[in-house]
């Protein structure tokens, strides 16, 4: 894939890797992994150091966001993200299942998974599902896509895109947003 950008998921896609994400023996950890990066907007090395405290309120109940620190992600851009109700509830059957040790998502060793390692579980789960040209930036494609679609409907603007991917421009964030042939097509049609 070099010199491409990693393919955004389309939603058919998105249900059935969630399905088989969590038919394998780390089916909870890895229907996370998968949501952190599509629901969440997460890089490879920032799924990697998250830990039970960025989810977590001060009284140890699972929150409504993720408060991503600035050591972990990428030139500091640490944020909060608002927790998708998916992505909550896989993080609290996983952390029903697991308890709340230290890494949000561990390797079969204990211990944090490497951002390497995450890269590769990506890789090899899609390609598993023949979903050729997908990366572990897919979902962070995805989830950036769809934010700028649906930004609008919010009530809101790209700056907010913006600052939930962590980008330090505006620019940069428009490089993640994929266009849609449907939409153009609509849009001509409407001039």
């Amino acid at each position: 894939m070099a010199g491409k950008q990693a393919k955004v998921l389309t939603s058919g896609q998105l249900r059935l890797a969630l399905a088989e994400a969590g038919r394998g023996r780390h089916g909870r950890r890895d229907q996370a992994v998968l949501l952190l990066s599509v629901k969440a907007g997460l890089r490879a090395g920032e799924i990697a150091g998250l830990t039970w405290a960025m989810v977590e309120t001060s009284d140890g109940h699972l929150g409504d966001r993720i408060e991503l620190q600035d050591r972990v992600a990428k030139m500091n851009s640490g944020r909060s993200i608002p927790l998708h109700p998916d992505l909550r509830h896989v993080l609290g059957r996983l952390r029903r299942y697991r308890g709340p040790s230290g890494y949000v998502i561990e390797s079969e060793r204990g211990g944090p998974m490497r951002a390497s390692s995450v890269v590769n579980w990506f890789r090899d789960f899609y390609g598993r599902l023949g979903f050729a040209g997908c990366s572990s930036h897919s979902g962070r494609r995805t989830f950036i896509t769809r934010a700028a679609r649906l930004v609008f409907k919010a009530r809101g603007s790209l700056r907010d895109v913006q600052q939930l991917a962590g980008h330090r421009s505006i620019e940069q964030t428009q490089r993640y947003i994929d266009g849609d042939g449907h939409a153009k097509r609509r849009l001509v049609a409407l001039m």
